[in-house]
């Protein structure tokens, strides 16, 4: 087996920056194709080689990568999602990642959060909460690591 299939396998054909499905039988030279990314977002991370898109791959190399949050998701002032990874994953803490009009709204960012820091940061412990206050809801990441 390849580097490429070994990652591929591991992150579950998911890219790590889009989190879009990678086409296995897709062209390695197609933009959308496979590629293993070499240089994380986190150079101290114990995962060193990522799945992504070439042109995701690409992109990251001459400009910071972002973590889009879904258009579908009611939130306000969104953390940038990269920042807060490496932060948890550096110290054990919380993050307020974002402020919802509506608990519905909160819960909904909350449960997409924990779903995508499962694939963003493999094997970084993330709960998420939602609090209410001052007329609406907050959602925060704690991480358990140390």
């Amino acid at each position: 087996m390849s580097l490429l299939d070994d990652v591929a396998q591991r992150d579950g054909w998911r890219c790590w920056v889009c989190d879009e499905p990678v086409d296995a039988d897709m062209s390695v030279n197609h933009a959308r194709g496979p590629s293993v990314d070499s240089r994380t977002a986190d150079r101290k991370a114990k995962v060193v080689e990522r799945l992504a898109h070439r042109s995701c791959n690409s992109r990251k190399g001459a400009v910071k990568v972002v973590v889009a949050w879904p258009d579908h998701l009611h939130v306000v002032e969104p953390a940038p999602l990269i920042t807060v990874a490496e932060r948890l994953s550096r110290k054990a803490g919380r993050e307020v990642v974002a402020r919802c009009p509506r608990r519905r709204d909160a819960q909904e960012a909350a449960d997409w959060l924990v779903d995508r820091f499962s694939r963003l940061v493999p094997g970084l412990p993330v709960t998420a909460s939602v609090e209410e206050g001052g007329g609406q809801y907050l959602v925060a990441l704690t991480s358990g690591r140390r």
